[in-house]
């Protein structure tokens, strides 16, 4: 793979991991002694890649690992403007006209995020996730699919709440040009 930043040809291994719910996105549990999270390394067994950016425990779908460092920064720095599509399960049931303020570029505590691109969608045709997402009876939920250059901590969880649409279900389907399309939860492809 030609890297305009090199000079010449070099082969670096990109790894398009489908995460599941409540597994984390590094290779070892170092905040709790004796911990029984799950993390990378239970998938996972191929040596000196790491995560390009984050994926909170609690979400769902593409996590992308490398062993090029450069190929890293430039995925997971916002400045880079990457973009991230989402699918996003939400409490309520939003109208288009719901969703512009996040076209417009919401403001959350942390100060404006940049526009979205943002519609509804049907339900995704998924795995199920376990634990469920636990239901209301009384209270209907909705797909969207949300499109963000930025990454901030929890940043697709706190604009849909902004909105009065808390999140129930977050899987990141896209990174760039790579997908998880066809992967299963919990497996992986190696590409490059």
């Amino acid at each position: 793979m030609w890297d305009g930043q090199a000079r010449g040809w070099f082969v670096y291994m990109i790894v398009l991991f489908n995460k599941p719910f409540n597994v984390l996105s590094q290779f070892t549990d170092k905040s709790m002694i004796g911990s029984d999270r799950e993390t990378l390394s239970k998938y996972i067994d191929i040596p000196r890649v790491y995560a390009a950016g984050r994926l909170d425990r609690d979400s769902e779908g593409l996590l992308i690992l490398t062993d090029n460092g450069r190929l890293q920064a430039r995925i997971a720095d916002p400045k880079n403007k990457v973009e991230k599509t989402y699918l996003v399960q939400v409490e309520g049931d939003p109208s288009d006209h719901d969703l512009d303020p996040l076209r417009r570029g919401v403001t959350l505590k942390d100060g404006p995020c940049r526009p979205a691109q943002v519609r509804l969608i049907d339900p995704p045709d998924l795995w199920d996730r376990t634990p469920p997402v636990r239901f209301r009876k009384s209270v209907p939920d909705r797909w969207i699919e949300v499109t963000i250059t930025e990454g901030r901590n929890r940043q697709v969880r706190r604009m849909t709440a902004a909105v009065g649409f808390p999140t129930l279900r977050l899987v990141r389907w896209r990174v760039g040009d790579w997908a998880i399309d066809g992967i299963e939860n919990g497996a992986y492809r190696v590409i490059g």
